[in-house]
């Protein structure tokens, strides 16, 4: 948070677990992006706080980086084949790996409201343990997804992500990504089917519900209008967040553009010190 990054406390992680999560297709905007050596050199070029990649990428690409980028280690993950309707993510990485290959932090996601998050409660409970048995940062993803979440407005409503921020708090996270909650109120429970908020009013709720535990917001799919992506930046960091993770709208970008754009988002994260 000091060393690396706007180096003020804030936070600017570039994600790369789009190639489980989504699959081959999330690379073919931008066809060099598929070598995972383009976002490392994106990660190092563009002084980004972190990286964030699964155990098959940080053995395989990790060691020609060592030293020049911070690793969150993700430890688990799914492939988009199966419904979300059902939603789990395994574990296919261990706490003990995130220590051997020299990670600063772990990743973990987690389905909040899927009707596999018991399972998903005692898998994460482990990983919060192995954590603090080792002083290992753990980031959570935490993210809305059955078809509970469905049935009450969906993943993207308020409702929804400041039930995932509170989740993420209380389960004992350091850090929590999220996505911005959106306007929909059909079907949400009360009293959020009432609450007539704007935006701002809604990002700083969820932040507010995180508590004390940091709060990254998600980029989300590629925006081209780089203005645009830049006053999402300059909004959720005035909403309290402490930082963004911005995958796509960065490394779906000519390498030259990626770069020129996130040294505006420095610029924006250097007027928010946390």
């Amino acid at each position: 948070m000091y060393g690396h990054g706007p180096g003020n406390g804030s936070l600017l992680v570039l994600p790369l677990d789009q190639g489980l999560e989504h699959g081959p297709t999330d690379f073919f905007p931008n066809p060099p992006a598929i070598d995972p050596d383009y976002q490392f050199r994106l990660a190092v070029e563009g002084n980004f706080s972190a990286i964030a990649l699964g155990v098959g990428l940080a053995e395989k690409y990790m060691g020609e980086w060592c030293g020049r980028i911070p690793l969150i280690l993700k430890l688990n993950g799914k492939t988009n084949i199966p419904s979300d309707a059902d939603a789990t993510s395994p574990l296919f990485a261990s706490v003990e790996d995130a220590v051997r290959l020299g990670a600063d932090a772990v990743g973990y996601t987690m389905y909040v409201g899927s009707p596999r998050q018991h399972d998903e409660f005692r898998q994460f409970e482990k990983v919060r343990q192995d954590c603090e048995r080792f002083g290992m940062p753990l980031v959570l993803w935490s993210y809305p997804r059955g078809a509970a979440i469905d049935a009450k407005g969906g993943k993207g409503s308020l409702y929804a992500q400041d039930y995932a921020a509170r989740v993420a708090l209380e389960l004992g996270a350091d850090i929590v990504k999220l996505h911005e909650p959106d306007d929909n109120r059909t079907n949400v429970p009360k009293p959020y089917d009432t609450l007539q908020e704007d935006a701002s009013t809604r990002t700083q709720r969820v932040v507010r519900s995180a508590g004390r535990t940091m709060v990254l917001f998600s980029g989300g799919e590629k925006n081209d209008d780089d203005a645009a992506v830049l006053r999402k930046v300059e909004f959720y960091m005035a909403s309290g967040a402490t930082g963004v993770m911005f995958g796509r709208n960065m490394w779906l970008r000519p390498l030259d553009q990626a770069i020129a754009l996130v040294r505006q988002v420095h610029q924006i994260m250097a007027k928010h010190p946390r």
